[in-house]
């Protein structure tokens, strides 16, 4: 019989899935791929980023609003979801920058930070891992944080030598990054927003783009046009993060669809043969397993 293929996305906060990745996860569980998102944190420290949700009865219970956000994006996405305790460290501001708070997620020593994601792997027994590269996407301190806990337990989860308290080893087979927010990406949403005759939110941020190449290749194109309103509707899920009437959704989903149909990644480690560029994650993967 084949073997169910297992996908882990792992984030540092709520929101964090539904922004990157959403529309491939929602793909691959449309499939039958079974989907799992690890949250590391609460997300206790973020900022209420749409004005119709900054009211104080939600600045008092921002922890459990944020939980039942959570909820609600896991149920539209259709995937499992598990939270793995840490405390949000806030995005610090100012020069020189403020200390980070203690007990925070990024201050946890690695060696305890990447357990319980051992412990999930294990549980999980994911054939892909998805997370963030070593600049953690944009440097948020629990980004970073995530990017080295991920690649800590992918080396961990199939050590028998490693964790031996946590279960039984398994090996994930391939990691990926999320690349996002790119240039390209960009510049094809803003074409395709001035070609119809619409008002582009990209313009600023390609004018103030620093002009280097991107740190990690695109590899790895997943197909998921059809599922952007599913992420659409994921976003908008976690209300204290994401303004219905933003610049999330200026790029309607046909012109997206038209301009930019996939999401995007770098391959950066794999155990099995495959060949670049690809269009799915389990590349390399469904012929290992028979999927």
């Amino acid at each position: 019989m084949a073997e169910t293929l297992r996908l882990m996305a792992v984030h540092a906060h709520p929101d964090d899935e539904s922004s990157k990745g959403a529309a491939t996860m929602a793909r691959y569980v449309a499939e039958g791929v079974e989907v799992l998102v690890v949250t590391c944190t609460g997300g206790e420290r973020g900022d209420i980023l749409n004005p119709a949700m900054d009211r104080p009865e939600v600045k008092a219970n921002l922890t459990a609003v944020r939980q039942a956000e959570m909820d609600a994006a896991r149920e539209i996405l259709g995937v499992r979801q598990e939270w793995l305790g840490f405390v949000d460290s806030g995005l610090p501001e100012g020069d020189p920058l403020p200390p980070l708070p203690e007990g925070c997620f990024a201050l946890v020593p690695l060696e305890e930070a990447t357990a319980p994601l051992v412990r999930q792997m294990r549980a999980f027994r994911p054939h892909v891992v998805l997370t963030y590269d070593e600049n953690g996407g944009y440097p948020h301190p629990d980004h970073i944080k995530t990017h080295e806990i991920s690649a800590a337990a992918f080396d961990a989860a199939g050590d028998p030598d490693r964790y031996p308290e946590l279960g039984e080893p398994w090996q994930p087979l391939k990691m990926y990054y999320f690349l996002t927010f790119h240039k390209e990406r960009l510049l094809a949403l803003h074409g395709a927003l001035v070609e119809a005759g619409k008002e582009s939110p990209y313009l600023d941020w390609i004018a103030n783009w620093e002009d280097r190449p991107m740190p990690w290749p695109s590899t790895t194109q997943v197909p998921c046009g059809d599922f952007f309103e599913v992420r659409d509707a994921a976003l908008i899920a976690h209300a204290t993060q994401i303004d219905p009437n933003g610049w999330w959704f200026a790029c309607p989903p046909d012109l997206q669809r038209r301009a930019w149909p996939t999401e995007d990644y770098h391959l950066a480690r794999s155990l099995v043969d495959t060949e670049l560029p690809e269009d799915d994650l389990f590349a390399g993967i469904r012929e290992k397993v028979g999927a």
